[in-house]
């Protein structure tokens, strides 16, 4: 009797506190902005990196596709697991949401992520497509146009990069859903039980919780960044595996729900137009240019931010090369003042070049190097957290030279 008099009290306090869970307000920026700039460019929001039951997802890839409309998503990369025959009628829009069909690679023992609007197939089995991707790793960088190659995860146990990077590798991903949830286990069993236990009432709570920033592949972005063209990406990882409970099953998290963590935005010069051709043409070559930005999506709607380069009446966008000359400045700006304690971070060769708590700035370049933009926050977190700091933008690199 008295055990279940305690599992009672235990089942009414976790439901109370989710209650009280229930009530916190995550994003830092309001919702219903006018989400505009004062520049010429135009913010797209995607997700990469997602798995369909064509491989090891849980679901087809209509009701993937379903997920990513019900997320506002205007584009997605489906990128099955060693799946060699890409579905090209799905790479077309669907609603307002683009649908582009990539593939993923066991390659070594990591993992590579391809895409080509041009080559549909690096080959009918595996050891063919590792053929073509040593061929496509091993050309000098920039000299490929057709093909985006991204290492995935490249630090996730078990599946980590060793050695140098290839000069024909693209870029990586600094962001990965399952990379973040592993490392949080690593570093802290009982806070990441808890954070599941959070789950069913703030699912982006619990995410958030979760969050580490990536200083591995944040100091192998720096360094790479002051030698090559490097580019950086944000992949959901999504399967949404089926998790049994009594006589259902149980998708955790739901791909919808992953798609609401982790995105990387495109910034282009013209709109998207519809058109499905043209439109991925321009996705892929934002991708490829690393014209974007990522994105820890709980904690704000980031549309509204820039980070250029202006010289001269001229702005260039993240991924760009610039020369160094008179008037060069780092323009940045928010697409509102959070509600919280934050910094905007230019960061050069890795090392902190110029820290502000405006909205808005502006930062004289004087010096040749690699750049790039941090915004980091402090939201105040529910009992039993407290403050703490995070990263909610990461843009890609300016390279400036002599």
């Amino acid at each position: 009797m008295k055990l279940l008099i305690s599992l009672s009290a235990l089942l009414i306090a976790y439901f109370t506190y989710g209650f009280y869970l229930s009530q916190t307000e995550m994003a830092l920026v309001p919702s219903n902005l006018n989400r505009t700039t004062q520049t010429d460019f135009y913010d797209y929001r995607g997700v990469l990196n997602i798995h369909t039951n064509q491989s090891i997802g849980s679901s087809s890839p209509q009701l993937v596709i379903e997920a990513a409309k019900n997320a506002g998503l205007d584009f997605i990369m489906l990128t099955d697991l060693n799946v060699f025959q890409r579905n090209e009628m799905m790479e077309s829009y669907h609603g307002n949401t683009l649908v582009l069909v990539g593939s993923k690679y066991s390659y070594l023992d990591s993992r590579i992520i391809h895409y080509s609007p041009v080559n549909k197939s690096l080959g009918s089995n595996l050891g063919e497509a590792q053929v073509k991707i040593a061929d496509l790793l091993s050309q000098s960088t920039g000299s490929n146009p057709d093909d985006l190659l991204i290492l995935a995860h490249p630090y996730k146990a078990g599946f980590s990069w060793s050695g140098e990077i290839p000069s024909g590798l693209d870029g990586f991903e600094i962001l990965n859903e399952k990379s973040l949830s592993n490392r949080s286990w690593e570093l802290a069993k009982a806070s990441t039980i808890w954070s599941l236990l959070t789950y069913p009432f703030h699912p982006k709570l619990a995410f958030v919780r979760l969050f580490n920033e990536p200083t591995e592949e944040l100091e192998l972005f720096d360094r790479l960044g002051q030698n090559r063209p490097i580019r950086v990406f944000a992949g959901a990882e999504a399967s949404a595996r089926a998790v049994p409970l009594t006589n259902y099953l149980i998708k955790f998290p739901s791909y919808q729900r992953s798609f609401e963590f982790l995105t990387t935005h495109v910034l282009l010069t013209s709109e998207l137009t519809g058109n499905a051709v043209g439109d991925r043409t321009k996705i892929f070559q934002a991708l490829k240019k690393g014209q974007s930005y990522l994105c820890f999506e709980p904690l704000g709607d980031p549309k509204g931010f820039i980070a250029v380069l202006q010289a001269k009446g001229r702005q260039h966008l993240p991924g760009s090369e610039v020369s160094l000359s008179p008037g060069l400045t780092m323009k940045v700006s928010l697409p509102a003042k959070p509600k919280a304690f934050f910094e905007i971070i230019v960061y050069k060769n890795g090392t902190r070049f110029s820290t502000s708590n405006e909205e808005t700035i502006s930062v004289p370049i004087t010096e040749p190097g690699h750049y790039r933009v941090q915004v980091r926050v402090s939201p105040y977190l529910p009992l039993p957290d407290a403050k703490r700091w995070m990263t909610w933008i990461y843009t890609n690199g300016f390279s400036v030279i002599p």
